[in-house]
């Protein structure tokens, strides 16, 4: 096991061939049995002009919901495409999530230099990865299935989009979900008859129970966070099947692969929407597959799935965007739409450890590539099935908020079952872009014996403030977008960390943890060393030199109703001025929910689907 670790580590961080590679091993390390609902799915390459009556860009969250959901209609004809290739062996097992990041899966986008964030990182830009797979994010991400909190979604509707409510909403998330969690099965805020699994991992971490008890100390409940009250408490719910990752393309694509008008396209590039200048009326995409360029027809619609930073680009290198920047990268305007604005994310702290007294309550690298990990792993259980490693999740609410909804929080913590200090072969290093010479500053003091015993329990700011924006590099596809997140532009979002940091010095601070005398590791970071360790002061220059994105950038193509200057879609997901043209995915989020996206965005796309069929007179 660890051989063919350290194998896939070498090959991705050296650039060896990438698509070939991990398809190789997706077919050699396939787990079997197989469900019957999973098996691989065949590649198709259209004929140039082929026409189909929906095309569909990008097979990641949302793309595969709505490939599935419009071929349930078996006179439609749907073509799926996808820039990258299969999941595989490694990209099922949950607590791997860091290392995915590092292969040809990832598409590989950086943010700018930002003056606020990310300052001693690798290069001193943002890490931001995007899946470029079948199952798009939800092979690269950490599994956590997290709604948000129901204003988030009426806060849509007060913003002029009827049909977005959490009334109206909630419908689409049980139709997606099959819950596993038995004390769940009978609340009426889960589904149990949708293709994506949700359960718990099967491993019970040790801190489980220590975090648990601390939260009650501090006068928290144990709480489904997806259920009638957010704030409090919890153990992860993860997109997990028997202990493995349930990506998109496994719940939603693989059991409907054999549908006779279904086609789906690999390794294929989307490089510009076809839209008549005249009528401003869709009628295909252009792509490039095996250095071949090829045209393909929609006599419906067009549904970009692409997500925020792919969507974006497109809709611009296609006309559609903003006059003046479209006209810096010579192109010629279509329609001139906001595209690109109103870029938001989740941004988190993950540079500190906590050590304790007893190594069997964490979880290493070492750990994870043991053959006794391994073993448990075949059985669906072990410490390789954390969802990226997470053990324990709290909502809460900092006395930064000025969010009138009492109840909603604006703050996540995320208790890992290791830690970066624990990083012995170097996988979450990669991940986060922390360089070699600052992780040896920080954490080379320690022994590797306390550095075996040490957990992280990290911020997430989950109601910023601060607003970015994305933006073309050239007219070239293959010029990754300038990616300015403007992370902290808003002091009120740093000064929310803050707090984060201070609620999670009270959790370590309770009895819970000082039965094992939990205590931060204390050698100032980097930069920070002429401020007091554990002020303020400190804390927000250590926040702004190594915080990182969650990966949930949303926002870019802003859904809006007509007469808005600030949309790109109208509240039914139809491109402002352009007729044939749909988005489903992160990008319309008007405003980010105090949530992981990825269970957003599914519902979007059950939810989108819905639209299309009722626009077309398939739905009643």
């Amino acid at each position: 096991m660890r051989c063919v670790f350290l194998l896939l580590y070498v090959t991705a961080v050296r650039g060896l061939d990438a698509n070939f590679f991990f398809d190789y091993w997706t077919d050699l390390f396939r787990p079997w049995p197989l469900n019957p609902k999973e098996g691989f799915v065949q590649d198709y390459t259209p004929k140039h002009r082929e026409e189909f009556d929906f095309i569909v860009v990008g097979a990641g969250s949302a793309g595969c919901v709505i490939a599935n959901r419009l071929t349930e209609v078996p006179q439609w004809k749907v073509l799926l495409i996808e820039a990258g290739g299969n999941e595989n062996f490694f990209s099922d097992v949950p607590i791997f999530a860091s290392f995915l990041s590092m292969t040809p899966m990832n598409w590989g986008y950086t943010s700018e230099p930002e003056p606020r964030a990310c300052k001693d990182l690798r290069g001193k830009v943002c890490f931001l990865p995007r899946g470029k797979v079948l199952g798009g994010s939800s092979v690269l991400n950490f599994l956590i299935y997290q709604r948000g909190h129901p204003e988030d979604y009426n806060d849509w509707a007060r913003m002029g989009n009827p049909g977005w409510s959490y009334d109206d909403i909630l419908q689409y998330f049980k139709k997606s979900e099959n819950i596993k969690i038995d004390e769940l099965k009978n609340s009426s805020y889960h589904g149990r008859n949708g293709y994506l699994d949700i359960d718990h991992a099967p491993y019970k971490s040790p801190l489980e129970k220590v975090f648990r008890k601390a939260g009650e100390e501090l006068g928290y409940e144990w709480r489904d966070p997806n259920g009638e009250h957010m704030m409090g408490f919890s153990k992860p719910q993860a997109t997990m099947r028997n202990g493995r990752r349930c990506s998109s393309s496994k719940a939603f694509l693989e059991p409907v692969r054999f549908r006779r008008n279904l086609k789906v396209t690999k390794h294929t590039i989307v490089t510009k929407i076809l839209i008549k200048p005249q009528t401003k009326t869709i009628y295909g995409v252009e792509f490039i597959k095996r250095n071949k360029r090829y045209r393909v027809l929609a006599r419906r619609e067009v549904i970009l799935s692409a997500g925020t930073i792919g969507s974006a680009q497109l809709l611009m290198l296609s006309g559609v965007g903003p006059t003046e920047h479209l006209e810096k990268m010579g192109i010629r305007t279509l329609v001139d739409l906001p595209v690109g604005y109103n870029l938001q994310d989740h941004v988190t702290f993950s540079g500190n450890a906590f050590i304790v007294n007893d190594s069997r309550l964490c979880v290493n690298d070492l750990t994870a590539a043991s053959p006794f990990s391994a073993a448990s792993y075949m059985t669906g259980k072990g410490p390789l099935t954390l969802p990226g490693g997470a053990a324990g999740l709290a909502f809460i609410r900092t006395n930064v908020s000025n969010d009138s909804v009492a109840s909603r929080p604006d703050m996540e913590l995320v208790m890992g079952a290791g830690s970066l200090a624990g990083d012995f072969i170097g996988i979450l290093r990669s991940l986060l872009g922390v360089t070699d010479k600052w992780f040896w500053k920080v954490y080379g003091t320690l022994p590797p014996k306390v550095r075996w015993r040490t957990f992280s329990l990290n911020p997430v700011l989950i109601r910023p403030r601060s607003v970015g924006r994305l933006m073309l590099r050239s007219s070239n596809f293959f010029d990754h977008p300038r990616i300015q997140p403007n992370y902290f532009s808003d002091l009120n979002d740093l000064k929310a960390m803050v707090q984060g940091v201070r609620m999670i010095e009270n959790i370590i601070g309770t009895k819970a943890f000082q039965q094992y005398n939990t205590k931060l590791h204390d050698i100032p970071f980097p930069g920070c060393e002429h401020l007091i360790f554990d002020s303020d002061e400190y804390w927000e220059c250590a926040i702004m030199q190594t915080s990182i994105t969650l990966d949930h950038q949303v926002g870019t193509c802003k859904m809006a109703p007509t007469g808005d200057p600030t949309g790109v879609v109208s509240p039914r997901l139809l491109v402002h001025g352009v007729k044939g043209l749909r988005i489903a995915d992160a990008s319309i989020m008007p405003r980010i929910p105090a949530s992981h996206t990825h269970a957003p965005v599914v519902m979007i796309a059950e939810k989108a689907a819905d639209m299309i069929k009722e626009d077309w007179g398939y739905l009643n």
